[in-house]
């Protein structure tokens, strides 16, 4: 099977998954996610499954990215903040779709790869390594916040650089078992509403305030 075969196939799996926002597709479809996994894993660049970067962490399962990603409604030109950037594949596609993407990677070695990698793609990623509990103060407030690691709680910092009628997602829970994607809304009023959007599993989210 061909990439650009496996590429359509993926497409059909994240439609028959309820991933219905043609923006959304379009990015998934336009970013090589074999970019973004190592060598040996390229070949399953395109299965719809999370796989290894090294660093005992994962790039997100194609599904996964393509549910948290529809449900935040990015616009283009957003100010998007992505809370663990891995291997920069959600960045990427969030690039794609137009949004003025902020990242934050707590890896020293990681985050240095990823800027390395965006950088050469050609995606605009503003990446910084740090603890993103914490946000990213200088460039706040943010239309929409992506968290990409498991937390037992949101983070306050976060939802204060969330602008009025900002959206955040993130797996939230068990952080050693399965979490709930929970879409969080800030409204007019500054007032939180939450819905959850099925079960997902993600690494756990590190630093001072998760240890």
């Amino acid at each position: 099977m061909t990439p650009d075969s496996r590429k359509i196939r993926l497409v059909l799996e994240l439609r028959a998954g309820g991933v219905s926002d043609r923006r959304v597709l379009g990015a998934m479809e336009r970013v090589p996610r074999e970019l973004f996994v190592p060598e040996p894993f390229r070949d399953k660049a395109y299965d719809n499954v999370a796989l290894p970067i090294g660093h005992h962490q994962t790039v997100s399962q194609p599904l996964v990215v393509g549910l948290m990603t529809q449900a935040l409604e990015v616009g283009p030109r957003m100010k998007v903040l992505e809370i663990g950037t891995g291997s920069g594949y959600q960045a990427a596609v969030l690039a794609a779709m137009g949004a003025n993407t902020y990242s934050m990677e707590i890896k020293p070695n990681l985050a240095r790869e990823v800027k390395i990698r965006l950088k050469k793609l050609g995606y605009k990623v503003e990446v910084r390594q740090g603890d993103g509990y914490y946000g990213w103060i200088e460039h706040a407030p943010f239309d929409r916040i992506i968290i990409t690691a498991a937390a037992n709680h949101v983070p306050r910092p976060l939802l204060d650089q969330l602008k009025l009628g900002g959206k955040l997602i993130l797996p939230l829970g068990n952080v050693r078992y399965s979490q709930n994607m929970t879409l969080i809304e800030k409204d007019s009023q500054g007032k939180m509403h939450t819905s959850q959007h099925g079960q997902v599993r993600f690494v756990p989210m590190v630093g001072v305030a998760q240890e």
